[in-house]
């Protein structure tokens, strides 16, 4: 196991199975770029190597696919199926949903059982302004979809002074109304938003997330796990709601999160702007790819911020949050 000085370790493990997305979401990256997929990316056999490699170094017991949009990957039921075969105590994916109508069956037959849908606003218009791309009655539906499936679904919600602030109580009556659990994403400060005054002007806090949400409902704090990133909240009588207050109150501490690129790069913190290439070890035997994978997450490790997030130029869409 690879224990940093503050005794930290990975054991939850974030696989960006593609970089490209069919949506350009303005948070995300600039005006006028689109997600592409990485130029050398990882086949669905390779990702897996991958998996078990790192799991055999670490005590890793929780696996999230993501992207990019993981969705639209010709490698997704192939890597998804592969999981199979590895005993993780929790596997989720998070997902736009533009897609999710016509993956929901599949991805509840397998060892998903909880999914992130992003979903910024309600309102039509905003939706294609903010995503610059998609359609809401597709997500809408998907997510409709993915509950009727059986599958446990959370919304994912980034609010922006000039995108969405008049969504807040109205996301959250969606959601409560569902038995969904939403959470607020506050902007980080990453790609494009690093430096630029973009973010200070759209930046919204916890602080007025809660003041917004409290002038509608009552609500007190709940306990969540140690290396939760989200600060979670109770509406008795109604459901949960959670804000990732990455600026507000930073989780740095203790957070526990390794990410792989689906180019084949390790990422140990989304301040830091190192990445470290492991592709080269999937086709050696394993005893000589694990010795040389061991003294390379000594470093990815060795990444991670000690108390708080400071932003990074790493774009969100190559680790996939």
């Amino acid at each position: 196991m690879i224990v940093d000085r503050q005794g930290r370790y990975f054991r939850n493990l974030r696989v960006s199975i593609t970089a490209a997305c069919n949506f350009a979401c303005t948070y995300c990256v600039p005006e006028g770029y689109r997600r592409q997929k990485a130029k050398r990316p990882l086949n669905g056999s390779q990702l897996l190597q991958a998996v078990k490699l790192l799991t055999r170094l670490n005590p890793i017991e929780k696996l999230r696919i993501t992207g990019g949009e993981p969705l639209i990957s010709e490698y997704f039921d192939e890597f998804v199926s592969g999981l199979a075969a590895f005993d993780f105590k929790d596997v989720s994916l998070t997902t736009n949903g533009q897609f999710l109508v016509g993956k929901a069956a599949f991805i509840a037959s397998q060892k998903i059982r909880r999914i992130n849908v992003s979903l910024d606003t309600l309102d039509p218009v905003k939706f294609r302004a903010i995503n610059r791309g998609g359609d809401l009655d597709s997500v809408l539906n998907g997510i409709d979809a993915a509950q009727k499936h059986g599958l446990s679904v959370k919304v994912n919600a980034v609010p922006t002074r000039s995108g969405n602030l008049d969504q807040i109580v109205k996301l959250l009556d969606y959601c409560l109304q569902r038995n969904i659990e939403l959470r607020f994403i506050e902007l980080m400060k990453m790609g494009h938003l690093l430096g630029s005054s973009e973010f200070s002007n759209e930046f919204v806090s916890m602080d007025y997330l809660l003041r917004e949400i409290g002038n509608v409902y009552d609500f007190h704090r709940v306990e969540t796990a140690f290396d939760s990133t989200s600060i979670r909240f109770e509406i008795p009588g109604k459901g949960f709601f959670g804000v990732i207050a990455n600026e507000s109150q930073p989780f740095c501490e203790s957070c526990t999160r390794l990410r792989l690129s689906s180019s084949g790069y390790l990422h140990g913190c989304l301040s830091s702007t190192n990445k470290h290439y492991i592709a080269d070890l999937l086709e050696m035997p394993e005893n000589e790819a694990l010795g040389i994978l061991g003294e390379r997450l000594t470093h990815v490790i060795a990444d991670k911020q000690s108390t708080a997030f400071r932003g990074g130029q790493t774009i969100m869409r190559v680790v996939g949050g």
